[in-house]
């Protein structure tokens, strides 16, 4: 169904609208009976079926004015279907639930549902319902199911003595937020990786069928989530960051901005990079680098002595 250009989501109305996302959002073969019905009914085929739920919201998550609605789409979906990579699975259904202002332009959700579609397609998830209500901000509310095919890995399985590995890019994302935070838009390379995250999607399951001990992902930054496998598995955890090669871009930022380039790496999230840990250096898989070592203990340093500067995001 097509709107005009000033259509707002009070003129499109719900079903009218729901009707437009579910043209949006193709289906998997796992999926049974999809949207439009009063649950979505899924095929499990083997292995453990792996959820979460997360929430996105406008001014706290994301602005209008620093990313678009696709851009939007795309990272609602990245951080779903990253918590699912964490365990060593693979996402294969989501569904949606969102929340707006009746004012909304039709072609902003539309664009959200484009954008978060394609991000799904990256693994192979359908969405396969959601609600949809008014609000007076955006809200989305993301559960996404997934399968491991092997023991899902957590975060309380780290023991002394094994080495901390890293998978995908981090700290890109926190430098383009600084930038944005500034009212720039470059480097925009940056800038990019803030409104479009490129989770390691694959890397999950090579790490989990490679005995990876724990596992998380990155989202509210390194030191923060490292921190919390630490606590699970009851162990000390020691950062290096001789191990890290800082990327040109984030030079450039910190110069800019008077900022050690290594804070976006240590305390940056939304890259949704890997971290994991192993019994050995022979055991981590290619692509994955050593960047610190477990130990007796509590707690995260880095280069062994307590660090100053901020971890990671906190949402209260």
């Amino acid at each position: 169904m097509g709107y005009p250009p000033d259509a707002t989501l009070a003129d499109a109305g719900e079903f009218g609208l729901i009707a437009a996302f579910v043209d949006l959002f193709p289906q998997g073969e796992q999926v049974l009976v999809g949207p439009g019905d009063d649950a979505a009914v899924l095929r499990v085929r083997n292995g453990h079926v792996v959820v979460s739920t997360d929430l996105v919201v406008e001014g706290r998550h994301f602005r209008r004015d620093w990313a678009s609605a696709e851009d939007v789409g795309h990272r609602a979906a990245a951080q779903n279907l990253s918590d699912i990579n964490a365990m060593g699975g693979r996402a294969h259904s989501l569904t949606v639930g969102l929340a707006a202002p009746a004012d909304l332009p039709v072609q902003w959700a539309l664009d959200f549902a484009r954008g978060f579609a394609e991000e799904c397609s990256l693994v192979g998830a359908s969405v396969v319902g959601g609600d949809l209500t008014r609000a007076s901000e955006i809200v989305i509310a993301v559960t996404v199911l997934g399968a491991c095919t092997q023991a899902p890995v957590l975060r309380s399985g780290a023991r002394p003595g094994d080495v901390l590995a890293l998978h995908g890019r981090q700290g890109w994302a926190a430098g383009g937020l600084a930038v944005l935070g500034r009212g720039f838009r470059s480097p925009r390379a940056l800038v990019e990786a803030y409104r479009r995250p490129e989770p390691p999607y694959d890397a999950g399951r090579v790490a989990a069928e490679a005995g990876a001990t724990s596992m998380i992902d990155v989202s509210d930054g390194l030191l923060a989530d490292l921190g919390h496998i630490a606590a699970a598995s009851g162990v000390a955890v020691d950062v290096h960051t001789s191990a890290f090669d800082v990327p040109e871009p984030l030079h450039a930022v910190g110069a800019a901005l008077g900022a050690e380039p290594i804070s976006f790496i240590l305390g940056g999230g939304d890259d949704h990079a890997l971290l994991a840990t192993y019994a050995s250096v022979s055991d981590v898989p290619e692509g994955w680098s050593v960047i610190g070592a477990v130990g007796q203990g509590s707690g995260v340093t880095v280069d062994g002595a307590e660090y100053e500067g901020p971890t990671g995001w906190t949402h209260f």
